[in-house]
């Protein structure tokens, strides 16, 4: 399973391309696609990305929804119809498509921030804002996770 952890700025190049942190392609490296995919995010102007690996497993998901279901469709459409495999150059760079750039605004440089087994592409000053706004409703609502024991501790 991936994780993506950390945030990190890189500099995207006239054709769109940017560099894809080395830790994010760390944790794709193996899977069936060498390198990722994005979507247009349905919950803000940012992309979300992750390996095939999650994609596989959300498509799995997908069946605890009645086929052709308002759900299931309105999901499908959202995660799916705009997703896209970008895959990485002999740089570790990645094409982001001039739609991906319009919807996260991203321009000149771009952020990835880890989000688990997921990550997220942001024009950076929107991300700044962002984290801080969720830094403040996290500590608003005293939010806490609780911790699920790991693949060790559960073997024993």
């Amino acid at each position: 399973m991936s994780v993506f952890i950390g945030t990190f700025e890189n500099k995207v190049d006239r054709k769109g391309r940017v560099s894809v942190p080395a830790a994010f392609r760390s944790a794709v490296s193996g899977q069936a696609f060498n390198g990722i995919v994005a979507f247009p995010s349905y919950r803000g102007s940012m992309l979300e990305a992750c390996g095939m690996d999650l994609m596989e497993q959300l498509g799995a998901s997908m069946n605890e929804f009645e086929l052709f279901s308002e759900e299931h469709e309105d999901l499908a459409t959202t995660i799916f119809a705009d997703s896209q495999q970008l895959s990485f150059d002999g740089e570790g760079r990645i094409m982001l498509p001039e739609e991906f750039r319009e919807h996260a605004e991203i321009t000149e440089r771009a952020a990835f921030v880890g989000k688990g087994r997921m990550f997220q592409i942001w024009e950076p000053a929107a991300l700044a804002y962002e984290k801080a706004e969720a830094r403040k409703r996290a500590r608003e609502r005293k939010l806490t996770l609780p911790l699920k024991p790991g693949p060790k501790e559960a073997a024993e």
